[in-house]
């Protein structure tokens, strides 16, 4: 096994050494030609050394970025073996010490620097953590005057391990939040009760539009711009995705509206519910990867027009790279999440109390940091593999085991709240159900490995993630919700 590994990992190497290389051979002399004339320029109308030296390494990342287009990522995601991509979403750089990283990244490159995937792709192998290469690649040797790339290159500030916890799982908190807000005011939306467009009783379920918007927006933000906000903020970009889309986005409410229409005998309209949701989030999650990408190209062409003029973009001082910027954005977090939490249960015990329209709503916000949490430690068995021998590498073990036992608990608690049946007791259920089992969930994350997986050529693979997805969640939810409905006739 460790054999079989060794050789995989190094043809992985060889393949991306071969792809890096081709694509810096081809941008080498736009990238020359462009830097000639910004210096040409800047001389012309003495510019100090500073603003030349930004200018270069600002012409230098665009180039770099442009790089990434779909069409690049298709050859490199060809190339590389599905168990790097099992990485995807959820992991967090904490995941892994960040001096392995920097060694993993040396070895796979003297001179090109490779990012993680959403939310850092990181794995195990053979004892090291290894960075899923595909995120982003920024050659180093781009900038051939060192003393000016000495003189702009500061060493970033970076929290003690205790703070960098703590920062990650505020963010998560605050971004679920906001996931949980904007699931309830799509499902009153899209419901019987405004636009009339989404039912229980029909395989557009209630949540079938939060799961559209998350999985697109994973398209832009989780693949086409995470390496650009993730240069800003790691702690932003895990916030983005694996606290808003993945909170927006929701497999339990999915799964469990399909039981329920099995439950009642509508069997073609459960299974036409499965197959209609997962070929739109796959859709959904393809146009926000197209659409980002253009997007990102039209933005980086303007910016690089601009630049080429003598505008000068002081994009650097958004990353947050000193003491200061990072206690205050701490703070300002720590505060918000907060503010938020309390507000949440205070309003919770009064609206459940009084039985008011957003007592649902309320309770759900109280209960959704653990959830956010709990998922996102939970993707730290991604990559791992199952088993002492790590066999299955390639299978996101962590999402899947989030997206089912989500769903196992949504459906004993559908069920409790049909033995029950009193009004306080089905809000607060239903609370439970939205916030904790809806940010436990994810779809957008779910959609986002199968994505890959189809991109990187293993479509059996990303049938039998999918399939062993819906058909463990399901069967346990008919188990645990259809069974006693069908012995105990609850209505």
């Amino acid at each position: 096994m460790e054999s079989s590994s060794a050789r995989s990992n190094a043809s992985v190497e060889n393949r991306l050494g071969y792809t890096r290389s081709t694509s810096m051979d081809s941008a080498r002399p736009s990238l020359a030609a462009r830097s000639g004339s910004m210096l040409s320029r800047r001389s012309s109308r003495q510019g100090s050394r500073g603003s030349i030296s930004l200018s270069r390494e600002m012409g230098d990342s665009i180039l770099n970025s442009m790089r990434h287009s779909l069409q690049s990522a298709d050859q490199m995601l060809g190339d590389i073996d599905s168990s790097v991509l099992a990485q995807l979403i959820e992991s967090g750089r904490v995941l892994a010490p960040e001096s392995d990283v920097d060694e993993d990244i040396a070895n796979n490159s003297k001179h090109d620097k490779v990012g993680p995937l959403p939310d850092t792709a990181m794995m195990q192998n053979n004892g090291r953590s290894v960075v899923a290469p595909i995120s982003s690649i920024e050659p180093k040797d781009a900038i051939t005057d060192v003393s000016v790339n000495s003189a702009i290159k500061v060493e970033p500030y970076k929290l003690s391990m205790k703070l960098d916890y703590a920062a990650y799982m505020i963010h998560l908190a605050v971004f679920g939040f906001f996931g949980v807000f904007t699931r309830y005011g799509l499902q009153k939306l899209f419901g019987p009760d405004c636009l009339a467009l989404t039912s229980d009783q029909s395989p557009l379920y209630p949540d079938l539009p939060s799961n559209m918007l998350g999985s697109f927006l994973m398209g832009w933000f989780g693949i086409i711009f995470k390496a650009d906000i993730r240069h800003i903020s790691d702690h932003l970009i895990v916030g983005i995705t694996t606290g808003y889309m993945g909170s927006l986005t929701t497999f339990s409410g999915w799964n469990q509206k399909m039981v329920g229409l099995s439950s009642k005998g509508h069997w073609v309209y459960a299974v036409a519910g499965i197959v209609l949701g997962m070929f739109i989030v796959n859709e959904s999650i393809t146009v926000g990867a197209e659409t980002g990408e253009r997007l990102r190209s039209l933005i980086l062409k303007h910016i690089s027009e601009k630049s080429s003029i003598g505008h000068k973009y002081d994009w650097e001082h958004w990353r947050m790279d000193t003491r200061t910027k990072q206690s205050v954005l701490l703070s300002v977090m720590m505060v918000l999440m907060s503010f938020l939490w309390v507000l949440s249960i205070v309003l919770a015990v009064v609206n459940v109390r009084n039985l008011a329209d957003g007592a649902v709503l309320w309770m759900g916000c109280s209960v959704a940091p653990p959830g956010v949490w709990l998922r996102w430690y939970l993707a730290r068995l991604n990559g791992q593999g199952i088993g002492k021998q790590g066999s299955f590498k390639w299978l996101p073990v962590g999402t899947l085991a989030a997206n089912v036992l989500a769903a196992g608990i949504m459906a004993a608690l559908a069920v409790t709240s049909k033995a029950v049946h009193t009004k306080q007791s089905t809000v607060i259920l239903s609370g439970i159900q939205l916030g904790f089992l809806g940010c436990l969930s994810t779809v957008s994350t779910f959609a986002a490995e199968v994505y890959t997986m189809r991109r990187s050529g293993q479509i059996s693979r990303a049938f039998v993630y999918a399939a062993s997805t819906f058909l463990l969640s399901f069967v346990l939810g008919t188990l645990v919700y259809s069974v006693p409905v069908w012995k105990k006739h609850y209505k």
